[in-house]
């Protein structure tokens, strides 16, 4: 005889009773409180339990069985059915020291000092997703064709005016291709290059995730240190002269915050003319310069067609939208359309749409001219914390950089903050070996709020202090 199947029905609710019971049999079965062979009672004993009409019952029944969850035979009644066993594939752990475990490290979040994210107080949540509603909407609504790969023309009519305007670039809505943010214009870029096994010049100190792509791109990274005055061009041309590609950060250097001299600008975009270099500008924070106007792009000086430029809105507005931009150079534009259309479109136009409403509409300068000044204002905050404490500290970029002392591990002293909520980035992973790497912290200003500013030094110096 069957046993009794207890389900819990809810006369209250919108959804069906019939799907009610498919449910709570289907979860069963998933879970494994009904194993396979196990029998059910007929429709009509569980109807009667359960005090619904049998129509109901044999509705639920009937779904169940065209999903191939139960076997029913006028002979040996209704079972639940025989279903290969899948392995459960657990997700695991990144090996540790692999690259994906780093890049896990510096991701997590939300946390005290975590770099590489925005404010998420100086977002403007409520406007933005009623834009994003009204888009995702008229998306729903449209015909269903195939959007245009290099991105909606209204977003990129709107980037290439923003550039004129902040950066200085004079480029056409063609020239600008959407992407899912700058690693996704980076690999867009190394794809329409195709300059595997070439010489490419990264900065040093320079983004780790930029440089692990470069060599997942094949290409042969020749680091190059920075200084005051940005990447050392000279050094350059004395090592590797024979470079096919330069990646550089000229606006604010990552993770330093140098801004690269106007006279090594112009050495390395005529050395890039002369040579036929490409360059990618990846334009880091240039817009959240925090003392005075931004310095012009590097693609505004370019006369030869040699730069392409990398922007993302991910530090501006918010990373969870994936969505960034490449400037190509005229001679490379159809190039550049035609890898979007085959290896990488742009993200789906609902985003893309509310994205350039917010910045047709004024919003987007109006949050960024509203965001440096919060940032400003914890950029201060932080540095008096600091210098307080008699601490060495300079300001790179959105970062403050605590150097420590020679011979500090400052990844053990990174790890060990995360249980306190912290999440000072480790200086030296930014450089391209163990010998020339530096000691020390960046300490995010963006997620710096000012009002957990004395306590999270605080903690912060206790690891310090107990760990060198």
């Amino acid at each position: 005889m069957a046993r009794p199947l207890r389900l819990e029905l809810d006369r209250s609710a919108k959804t069906p009773l019939a799907e009610q019971i498919r449910k709570g049999i289907g979860a069963a079965i998933e879970s494994g409180l009904l194993a396979p062979g196990a029998r059910l009672p007929s429709w009509q004993d569980l109807a009667a339990q359960l005090g619904v009409a049998r129509g109901t019952v044999r509705a639920a029944y009937e779904r169940l069985s065209s999903a191939q969850l139960i076997v029913a035979s006028r002979a040996t009644g209704t079972h639940v059915a025989d279903r290969p066993s899948f392995a459960v594939v657990q997700e695991e752990a990144p090996d540790a020291g692999s690259f994906m475990e780093m890049y896990q490290e510096l991701t997590a979040g939300p946390a005290i000092f975590q770099m590489g994210v925005p404010a998420q107080e100086t977002f403007p949540a409520k406007l933005f997703s009623r834009m994003y509603t009204q888009a995702v909407r008229a998306e729903m609504s449209a015909p269903a064709l195939y959007p245009d790969p290099r991105g909606e023309l209204e977003l990129r009519r709107e980037i290439a005016g923003y550039l004129a305007l902040a950066r200085g670039i004079e480029c056409t809505p063609s020239q600008v291709i959407v992407t899912g943010g700058f690693s996704s214009g980076l690999g867009l870029a190394l794809r329409v290059l195709g300059l595997e096994r070439k010489k490419v010049w990264m900065e040093d100190p320079g983004f780790p995730f930029t440089r692990h792509g470069l060599e997942l791109a094949g290409l042969s990274i020749e680091p190059i240190p920075v200084d005051t005055d940005g990447i050392d061009v000279s050094y350059g041309l004395e090592h590797a002269a024979d470079a096919a590609l330069v990646v550089v950060t000229p606006g604010q250097q990552a993770p330093l915050g140098f801004t690269l001299s106007l006279a090594r600008r112009a050495r390395l975009l005529d050395w890039a003319a002369q040579e036929r270099v490409w360059v990618i500008e990846d334009d880091y924070l240039s817009e959240l310069q925090l003392k005075g106007r931004a310095t012009p792009a590097l693609a505004s000086l370019d006369r030869a067609g040699r730069v392409i430029h990398i922007g993302s809105f991910s530090k501006t507005l918010t990373p969870a939208l994936r969505l960034g931009f490449v400037v190509a150079p005229p001679s490379l534009a159809p190039r550049f359309a035609e890898v979007a259309a085959c290896l990488a479109p742009a993200p789906g136009p609902s985003v893309q749409l509310a994205t350039a409403e917010f910045v047709r509409d004024g919003h987007y300068l109006r949050h960024l001219r509203r965001t440096k000044r919060v940032y400003a204002a914890q950029r201060d905050a932080l540095l008096k914390c600091l210098r307080a404490r008699g601490r060495t500290v300079t300001i790179g970029g959105l970062a403050a950089v605590l150097r420590l002392p020679d011979g500090a591990s400052d990844l053990s002293i990174a790890r060990e903050t995360a249980s306190f909520g912290l999440a000072p980035t480790p200086l030296s992973l930014w450089y391209a070996s163990k010998a020339s790497a530096r000691s020390g912290l960046l300490l995010g200003i963006a997620t710096s709020p000012q009002k957990r500013i004395e306590a999270s030094c605080d903690q912060l110096f206790n690891i310090i202090d107990r760990l060198t």
